[in-house]
């Protein structure tokens, strides 16, 4: 079997030049890692390089590896062990299944330690994280669980009026009770405390600013216009839906028997991605929100929490995405308001929306990213032309530059997630040639990285 095809088969991985028998602390915290999040494989006998070194006694190995599981890991995790020849040398596969008895514990010197995945790195759970793996190791959701608050001290008209509308009925006590947002004690669950009118959940904001340029400090006023709103998810909805029609544009032009407009952004997609943003985001992390930032060049939505499986979403097919809800009261809520689908269709109308109008090139195409803590809606701007952004290149490049390095500058201003392979593709030249590209320009003062290799974007000085 070929490396390829080990490491190509695996959603995560880490490679161990050794089994490291008297330290196994240094790959049960992968195994950990693993099983609380999406499962991965560990594989024994590969060098960093990916050159293959081979482990003397396969068979001991594997014993060994076995016995380290039973014995350091509570509770034991589904594990698969194989043996496999790969240019002639024997390695080891440890492929660990994603777990549904969360957290798994590595047990070493009398401590019990949960590890979780950031980037290609197994490290210590924080205390968010164990809630999370907590919730999930007893079948429950944030939005399910039962708060301190009584129904009788809050009031619903938002939900109240968005209900008649859908229904043309008044929403009575039943109606809560069917929904699951209140217990029969009349105590609210969490889904129900993020639709109440003043939401006592603090975390439920929405945070809306149109900058000036296509970065956050593009100019001497950073911002044109900012909003911060607080309260139920529905005025949270309507607030950032009013925001981003004010501070968007929408051109047209005059055709022999009609009038063809050109908006900016489509609105369902626009719609869409907040809707995404206010059921799927992270309720645990207190500490942020829901924001819209719009600039010159696109509309990005933000919110806490990456893909509820673990995964990223700029390595998925979105048309293929299956519907994995973090908050599925909430998001059951939203469907029978028709703010949603149950099916998790959410991704394809927001590219679907964008296909139909008169101005869309395959450059103007949504984007989405996520990482471990974060996911993004990036919709481009349908008006901001090349003769625009060749307009901000005059004020960020000197002369001398060459074409490929304008090239490449020109591509960063226009997604600053942009992969190197990407870029390659997107310019026309091999990996090697961006790479000392960025590095002369990097070096130069002209870009710089921000966040980091993994999970971060490339910033224009």
């Amino acid at each position: 079997m070929k490396l390829e095809q080990l490491i190509g088969e695996a959603t995560e991985y880490d490679k161990k030049v050794m089994l490291e028998v008297k330290k196994p602390k240094s790959w049960l915290k992968s195994v950990s890692a693993f099983a609380n999040g999406v499962g991965g494989v560990l594989i024994f006998g590969i060098a960093d390089n990916d050159s293959v070194v081979g482990i003397d006694d396969v068979k001991k190995a594997m014993e060994v590896i076995s016995e380290q599981i039973k014995v350091k890991m509570d509770p034991t995790p589904e594990v698969l062990l194989k043996a496999h020849l790969v240019d002639g040398k024997e390695i080891v596969t440890l492929e660990v299944y994603r777990g549904e008895e969360t957290p798994y514990y590595y047990v070493g010197e009398g401590n019990y330690t949960a590890y979780v995945r950031i980037g290609n790195e197994s490290v210590m759970a924080t205390a968010t994280d164990l809630k999370r793996l907590v919730l999930r190791g007893k079948n429950r959701t944030y939005d399910s669980l039962v708060t301190d608050y009584s129904f009788d001290d809050y009031s619903f008209s938002k939900l109240k009026a968005a209900y008649y509308k859908k229904t043309k009925k008044s929403m009575e006590m039943k109606d809560f009770e069917s929904f699951g947002i209140v217990d029969k004690n009349g105590i609210l669950t969490n889904a129900d405390a993020l639709l109440a009118d003043e939401s006592p959940i603090y975390c439920s904001r929405l945070f809306c600013t149109r900058w000036n340029g296509i970065d956050k400090a593009s100019g001497v006023i950073d911002a044109l216009d900012d909003e911060e709103y607080t309260g139920s998810l529905i005025l949270l909805l309507e607030e950032g839906m009013n925001f981003a029609r004010r501070n968007s544009k929408k051109m047209w032009k005059k055709e022999s028997d009609r009038r063809v407009e050109y908006p900016e952004y489509p609105e369902r997609s626009i719609f869409e991605g907040l809707v995404n943003g206010l059921v799927h985001r992270d309720y645990l992390d207190m500490g942020s929100e829901v924001h819209i930032d719009i600039f010159d060049d696109r509309l990005e939505i933000y919110l806490p929490g990456g893909m509820y499986d673990g995964t990223l979403i700029q390595d998925r097919d979105i048309d293929s995405v299956p519907s994995k809800r973090r908050n599925p009261v909430v998001a059951d809520i939203f469907s029978r308001l028709d703010y949603m689908e149950r099916r998790g269709s959410g991704f394809k109308k927001i590219m679907q929306a964008y296909e139909v109008e008169p101005n869309y090139t395959e450059d103007k195409k949504p984007a989405f990213y996520s990482n471990a803590t974060e996911f993004r809606v990036i919709l481009k701007n349908l008006n901001f032309t090349d003769e625009v952004l060749d307009e901000v290149l005059n004020e960020v490049l000197d002369s001398g530059r060459t074409e490929m390095e304008i090239k490449v500058i020109k591509a960063i201003l226009s997604s600053p997630r942009i992969k190197q392979k990407e870029l390659a593709e997107q310019v026309g030249i091999s990996v090697s040639t961006i790479q000392r590209t960025i590095k002369k320009l990097v070096k130069e003062g002209k870009i710089v990285r921000v966040n980091g290799k993994r999970d971060g974007y490339w910033k224009v000085l």
